[in-house]
């Protein structure tokens, strides 16, 4: 069953962004040939559209499902750091009404899948053009904007709700976002990330509540929900 409308090219980008979706047959053939071989040639030619667009949907449904437990996303701008192909927000899209998405993201793809902590965010695994016309082929049209990170010209306005699941504190350190992030929320502004390290957000933030925990990542990460920065 298909649930969304998502080509092979895309899911590619889906897998080197969410590498927990490999099937065991590509985690074998990544071990054995490496992360340059896996990144450059597997993953153009043996992903299943299919089967990444079935795990795809079922975790972003999972996600969704979490952060509205939270956040009634209804007539919300939202920010989204770090999103990927915006699985998320599609969801949110066709759950809510009258929300506006500001996403920022990587627009190229590294030589080989890295993970772990990168304390200067230098890695990347997007198209933005791909993003854009994957997003509208799926029902999001005029209620979005796409901002490339490495440009350097990011949006000052303030949002409703900030999202960064996977991403910022998880990958890459949250001092990058730190004053951005500082600029454009309101003491109400819902902020969600996940984080190896969520007492030190104590120092940052006057509430700051862990809403999942993780055990399964090698990070055993926490999401949290902080808002309204300590002055």
């Amino acid at each position: 069953m298909r649930y969304l409308n998502l080509t092979k090219v895309i899911a590619r980008l889906i897998l080197l962004q969410r590498i927990e979706f490999s099937n065991s047959f590509l985690k074998k053939i990544r071990k054995v040939l490496g992360r340059y071989i896996f990144t450059n040639f597997v993953t153009k030619y043996l992903v299943s559209a299919d089967e990444i667009n079935s795990k795809y949907h079922l975790q972003m449904n999972k996600e969704y499902e979490l952060l509205s437990d939270f956040i009634d996303f209804n007539n919300k701008k939202i920010l989204s750091i770090g999103p990927g192909m915006c699985g998320l927000e599609l969801i949110i899209n066709s759950k809510s009404k009258n929300s506006f998405f500001t996403i920022i993201e990587k627009n190229y793809v590294s030589k080989k899948v890295v993970y772990g902590w990168d304390s200067k965010n230098r890695e990347g695994y997007n198209d933005l053009e791909l993003l854009r016309t994957f997003l509208e082929d799926n029902g999001m049209e005029g209620n979005f904007e796409i901002y490339d990170f490495d440009e350097k010209k990011l949006p000052i306005k303030k949002f409703d709700c900030i999202i960064s699941l996977y991403s910022m504190d998880y990958h890459y350190n949250f001092e990058i976002y730190l004053d951005y992030i500082r600029k454009v929320s309101l003491p109400e502004t819902k902020i969600f990330f996940d984080t190896i390290r969520p007492d030190y957000f104590k120092k940052i933030f006057e509430n700051v509540d862990i809403i999942l925990s993780d055990e399964k990542k090698i990070h055993s990460s926490k999401r949290i929900l902080c808002n309204k920065f300590i002055q």
